[in-house]
C-alpha cells in the first residue's frame, strides 16, 4: 500500500481504472501476479504474488516510478503526479487471501469511516512494525 505525494486526491475516476490496468502490466513485466487492487483518490492497495526475480525494493521502485511517469505523460493536462516516498509491504497467508481481496475491493466503503492515516497505523500495529510517527507522513 502506498499513497500519492502528500496524500493529494490525484487518482480520480478519470484515471483510476486505466492506472490499475497499467500497474497490472508493470507487475506482470516484473514477473509478479496482481491478485487484486483497490484504493481511493489518495492511495492504492495491491495484493501481489511477488516476483522471485526482482527484490521487493526494486519491484516497488519500478512499479511506482513507471506508473507515475505513465500518468504524467498520458494525462499531461493535469497537475504533476507523484507517489509518496515510502510504502507498506505486508504478507498475507494463503488462508487469508479471500479476506484480503474483499478488503481491497471494498476500499471506497471502508474509507467512508476510516482515513488512510488511521488505516496505515492499524496495519503497522497489527503487523508489529516499529515506527516513529514523525517520519510517516512527510
Amino acid at each position: 500500500m502506498f499513497s500519492t505525494k502528500n496524500r493529494e486526491p490525484m487518482i480520480t475516476g478519470e484515471i483510476e481504472s486505466r492506472l490499475y490496468e497499467y500497474m497490472g502490466g508493470i507487475i506482470r513485466r516484473l514477473e509478479g501476479s496482481l491478485l487484486e487492487i483497490g484504493g481511493m483518490p489518495d492511495h492504492v492497495h495491491l495484493l501481489i504474488r511477488e516476483s522471485k526475480m526482482v527484490a521487493d525494493q526494486e519491484f516497488m521502485s519500478q512499479l511506482k516510478g513507471d506508473s507515475s511517469r505513465w500518468i504524467n505523460s498520458t494525462f499531461s493536462d493535469r497537475p504533476k503526479f507523484a507517489w509518496q516516498v515510502g510504502y507498506g509491504w505486508f504478507s498475507v497467508s494463503p488462508p487469508d487471501l479471500d479476506v484480503a481481496m474483499g478488503y481491497l475491493r471494498n476500499q471506497k466503503e471502508h474509507h467512508k469511516v476510516t482515513t488512510f492515516q488511521e488505516e496505515y497505523l492499524k496495519f503497522l500495529k497489527k503487523y508489529q512494525v516499529d515506527f516513529d510517527e514523525r517520519y510517516l507522513w512527510g
